[in-house]
């Protein structure tokens, strides 16, 4: 993990959206957690996630809060940290949308993993 501590994230997670209290309770349950350093356009990621939410509506993979993720970056005009948390039991992803200095959180979406 780097930049942010588990505390902190926990606090920035507190959105009322679905992925926002899914993700917590990832965290709280012993879910692990990267946030990466640097930052990245918030329009790549739009682009990028907006790929991502076409291929599992294509494949019917279960997702949630995808689409507003995209909306979000699509409309963030700054650079964005990016982060993830994994369940313990690894059936859920949580991509975590950070402004660049991590003091908030832009968006948040998850999707079900797939057994391979």
């Amino acid at each position: 993990m780097t930049g942010v501590e588990r505390e902190r994230l926990e606090r920035l997670l507190d959105g009322s959206d679905e992925a926002f209290v899914a993700a917590l309770v990832a965290l709280r349950c012993g879910g692990s957690y990267v946030v990466w350093d640097g930052a990245t356009s918030a329009g790549s990621l739009a682009l990028v996630y907006g790929r991502r939410l076409r291929l599992t509506r294509r494949r019917g993979i279960e997702t949630t809060n995808l689409e507003r993720a995209v909306e979000l970056l699509g409309r963030h005009q700054q650079p964005v940290r990016v982060g993830q948390i994994r369940t313990a039991d690894d059936s859920w992803t949580f991509m975590l949308f950070l402004t660049d200095d991590g003091s908030r959180l832009i968006a948040c979406t998850g999707v079900r993993r797939t057994q391979v």
